[in-house]
């Protein structure tokens, strides 16, 4: 899924594949990073529940958005890919003049300035090789130390953060003293929040995916970076398109 926020109103977003407006509901139990304070948050009641009640890992997941002040950049909007394998990224970079993060590379660009060495720990070994994936596209191979995952059934991908939290402590630990990783992801939106959670239980820093990817295209957001017309994210020219969202479809078509 992809979701565009405009920062007009931070508790507005736009599935952006599907054209539908997604209000989403305040949730207060969601520490900002190093737990200092709580921090507003927000999350698709309908979205969270659809990968469970399809029954599967690669459909959309729980997504959770810190939301922070903006006030200087109200006319500014920001998107992010709400998966951690960042699917669609590279062309959704090209196609859209505002910034766009990937859940995934922003994870691991943050775990590289805390460490030289990174390794990703997550909940379902079948997301393994997505993962391994998306570590070479981002040209990050060199940094990570693992991939490790629980092999293990959850009852309920919802609650797997807590059914499953002593051992993913277990297994991030095990990591560490294993595979000397200096940082930890602990990979999946649906592990959103844990990472402050067990902070104090693992040696490392933890890196959460959504913090980081909110954070960071917050940041971009500031910076105002211009649209490349140049280089590998240039727009590509306009192309007819059938069954999209108008408004998608009149960005790929050059009309907007």
């Amino acid at each position: 899924m992809w979701l565009l926020r405009h920062t007009r109103e931070p508790c507005g977003f736009i599935d952006v594949t599907r054209g539908e407006q997604i209000r989403l509901r305040p949730q207060r139990d969601l520490p900002v990073a190093g737990g200092a304070r709580e921090a507003d948050a927000f999350v698709d009641e309908p979205t969270a529940n659809a990968g469970a009640a399809r029954g599967g890992l690669d459909d959309e997941e729980p997504q959770l958005h810190h939301r922070r002040g903006l006030a200087h950049h109200e006319d500014r909007a920001e998107a992010h890919a709400a998966a951690f394998g960042d699917p669609g990224l590279g062309g959704a970079r090209e196609l859209f003049d505002f910034p766009v993060v990937g859940m995934a590379e922003a994870a691991m660009l943050v775990a590289c300035t805390l460490g030289r060495s990174f390794a990703i720990v997550s909940f379902s070994k079948s997301l393994e090789p997505w993962f391994a994936e998306i570590v070479a596209w981002h040209g990050l191979s060199g940094r990570c130390a693992a991939i490790r995952t629980l092999d293990e059934a959850f009852t309920s991908i919802n609650d797997v953060q807590d059914e499953k939290e002593q051992v993913l402590v277990d297994l991030a630990n095990r990591t560490v003293a294993n595979d000397r990783a200096d940082v930890i992801i602990l990979a999946g939106a649906p592990l959103a929040g844990l990472a402050n959670k067990i902070r104090e239980r693992v040696p490392v820093p933890l890196v959460d995916g959504i913090q980081a990817a909110v954070t960071m295209a917050e940041g971009l957001v500031r910076l105002n970076p211009r649209k490349p017309t140049a280089g590998t994210f240039r727009r590509p020219g306009p192309k007819d398109s059938k069954g999209l969202a108008q408004a998608l479809a009149d960005v790929i078509g050059h009309k907007a």
